[in-house]
């Protein structure tokens, strides 16, 4: 097995971020440093990361998590601020999904399987994320929903033609494809809708529905699979 895809099913990272750890260093293969995400190995490799040992694949799992504001969506912080994985104990080396900034609310992902975060956060996928917007200078012209339902002009480009739907004079459903930084608060901005509340709501099949903020619950093997074919489809 190449030797990031063994970090992922270990639940260190996602196979994207464990080439980034392979690629700085941090990884071992008995006592030699090992740079090559594609380097094969095996549980009798002695592989270890930041000096401790990694052990076989975990048994895979995945939390839906409600993640209040004022929590991070990062595994650890260096400022010492509450993140989400301290929000679902687990035995299991969980990490997140994609990130939600500190302040935006809703459904986040934290899981172990490597192969499944890939899925759903990398670009060629488009897994829709569905978003509802609150503005703070209502209401929603028809000018603004047009312009996000085309895609608008942000510093790092165009964004992708979105879906926009308005709830109220002040709310708007967003569903999105793309994960860049910040995205839906500065698609907002870009039409002159600065946002005063966000929250996800969405991930590919997957509504948040009645899970309070701060609450977790474990997927079914169903709404896995839902979610791996909602990558597929692409």
């Amino acid at each position: 097995m190449r030797l990031a895809k063994f970090l992922a099913h270990a639940g260190i990272a996602s196979r994207r971020a464990a080439e980034e750890l392979i690629a700085a260093g941090r990884v071992t293969v008995g006592s030699e440093v090992v740079r090559d995400p594609a380097r094969d190995v095996d549980e009798r490799s002695r592989v270890a990361f930041d000096g401790e040992p990694v052990r076989g694949p975990e048994r895979r799992v995945v939390y839906a998590l409600h993640k209040p504001a004022g929590i991070v969506s990062t595994a650890d912080d260096p400022q010492g601020r509450r993140t989400v994985i301290a929000l679902v104990p687990s035995a299991a080396r969980l990490y997140p999904v994609g990130r939600l900034d500190v302040e935006t609310t809703g459904l986040i992902l934290l899981t172990n399987d490597g192969e499944l975060a890939d899925l759903l956060t990398h670009p060629r996928y488009e897994v829709p994320k569905a978003y509802r917007v609150k503005v703070a200078r209502p209401p929603i012209t028809e000018h603004a929903l047009r312009a996000l339902r085309e895609g608008v002009e942000l510093e790092d480009g165009r964004s992708a033609p979105a879906q926009a739907r308005r709830l109220a004079p002040d709310t708007v459903e967003l569903t999105i494809h793309e994960g860049r930084k910040r995205q839906v608060r500065r698609m907002f901005e870009a039409v002159g809708q600065p946002v005063s509340a966000l929250q996800r709501v969405r991930i590919g099949p997957l509504a948040l529905g009645d899970l309070r903020p701060g609450a977790y619950r474990r997927l079914t093997l169903a709404e896995v699979e839902q979610l791996r074919q909602a990558a597929h489809q692409v």
